[in-house]
C-alpha cells in the first residue's frame, strides 16, 4: 500500500495513480493483532463488549472485523477517520480514557492479550473506491 500526493487538485497522483481529492477522503486505518496463544477470546471479548463502543465515543468509525481462515489467532480490522489529524486526535483521547485504562487493566490480569504490538496501515481511497 502507498499513499502519494496530489498533483494540483487534479486527482492524480505523482505516479499516475487516481485518487479521490483529498479534501473528501476519509482516512482509513488497517490495524492487525496477533493475539498470545490461547487469548484470542479475550481479545475479542474485549473489542465486542467494550473497545468499540469506545472508538466510536471518540470520534473512530469502526468499518468492520475480521479473522483470516489461515490465520485464527489474528484480528484484522478497520476504523475510519475524517482526517489524520483527527486520527490522531482520536487515539489520543481514547487511550487517555479512564473507562479504557480500567477495561484495558483488567483484560491484562492474567497476562498480556497480545504476542507482539499491533501494525497500522493509514489508507486513503482512490477516486473509484465505493468508500470514500
Amino acid at each position: 500500500l502507498f499513499v502519494t500526493a496530489m498533483v494540483l487538485g487534479t486527482g492524480l497522483s505523482t505516479n499516475g495513480v487516481h485518487q479521490a481529492k483529498a479534501d473528501d477522503m476519509m482516512v482509513y486505518e488497517l490495524r492487525t493483532y496477533t493475539a498470545a496463544p490461547g487469548k484470542m477470546p479475550e481479545l475479542q471479548k474485549r473489542f465486542r463488549d467494550h473497545t468499540m463502543q469506545l472508538f466510536e465515543k471518540h470520534g473512530m468509525k469502526n468499518i468492520g472485523y475480521w479473522v483470516p481462515t489461515d490465520k485464527p489467532e489474528t484480528l484484522i480490522y478497520i476504523v475510519a477517520h475524517k482526517s489524520r489529524e483527527a486520527a490522531d486526535k482520536s487515539w489520543a483521547a481514547f487511550q487517555a480514557d479512564p473507562e479504557w485504562k480500567a477495561v484495558y487493566k483488567e483484560s491484562q490480569k492474567n497476562g498480556s492479550l497480545l504476542k507482539k504490538l499491533p501494525e497500522r496501515v493509514y489508507m486513503n481511497p482512490t477516486d473509484f473506491s465505493p468508500l470514500k
